[in-house]
């Protein structure tokens, strides 16, 4: 796992857009493993902006999303598959064929979450993983004690998330589906490149546990530290819980690999 603590959150989102349009640049027809929620938007949006500036081709790129809400149609404003027509796939020119979302209006969600596992092997595997952190740990939907060597499947949703995902459901969390389509975290671990993306204070004390704290199945994302190629992305108020802030930033400094990033970002 390597880390960069980016000087604010808008810095964070213009190297995370760098990294994925500098992995579909490299390889066109990359396998991007896509992510949702308020963090993502800024993300998204500096995408767009550089996939057109640098007239970047996304027709090639496969796409996957990690999770969806079960019982939710794609059409429904609240689903994920909307959130990525209207923040990504829409203004990019990916072909629509090669997105995927989770159905979550499938009528056996079981059965679609195995196709939705073996779809994602028949592309050939993840290239690159996007990720947030849930304020209780979770990586895609997989909740405090999930299996860390978990595949794709239907979960139900811990207390935390439905309370933190109200907004998008007038506030309410009893409206918020109960049960959501998962990349499972063994899923997420198979991915070649892994990028994690945590900004404000909200997330700090769960990011420290993520990066510095023992693997736990309790927080689901530390299970990235044994991710052979995972990049961590904070801002500075996600990073005010870390201990090891002198070794982070000196590695920041010195390893070309991260010098180079923020480079470039």
């Amino acid at each position: 796992m390597k880390i960069i603590i980016c000087p604010d959150s808008e810095r964070v989102a213009g190297v995370a857009a760098r990294l994925l349009a500098d992995q579909v640049r490299a390889r066109p027809e990359s396998v991007l493993g896509l992510a949702t929620g308020r963090t993502m938007e800024a993300i998204y949006r500096r995408l767009v902006g550089t996939v057109r500036a640098e007239g970047i081709d996304f027709s090639a790129v496969t796409t996957f999303n990690l999770d969806e809400y079960v019982g939710l149609p794609g059409g429904h404003a609240q689903s994920y598959r909307h959130y990525m027509e209207r923040h990504l796939f829409a203004h990019v020119g990916v072909d629509p064929g090669r997105t995927h979302v989770p159905d979550g209006a499938a009528p056996d969600a079981e059965a679609q979450a195995v196709a939705y596992e073996a779809r994602i092997g028949r592309a050939g595997g993840i290239d690159l993983q996007l990720l947030g952190l849930g304020e209780n740990g979770h990586i895609g939907f997989n909740e405090p004690l999930s299996s860390l060597a978990s595949r794709t499947r239907v979960v139900t949703l811990a207390r935390a998330t439905l309370a933190q995902n109200a907004g998008m459901f007038g506030g309410d969390p009893s409206h918020v589906p109960a049960r959501a389509i998962t990349m499972g975290t063994g899923t997420i671990l198979e991915a070649r490149k892994a990028l994690m993306v945590v900004t404000g204070a909200r997330k700090a004390a769960i990011a420290a546990r993520a990066i510095e704290g023992p693997v736990s199945a309790t927080v689901p994302g530390s299970a990235l530290q044994y991710h052979r190629d995972c990049l961590v992305l904070l801002d500075p108020a996600a990073a005010a819980a870390l201990t090891q802030r002198d070794a982070i930033e000196w590695q920041m400094r010195h390893d070309a690999e991260l010098a180079a990033i923020q480079a470039g970002g």
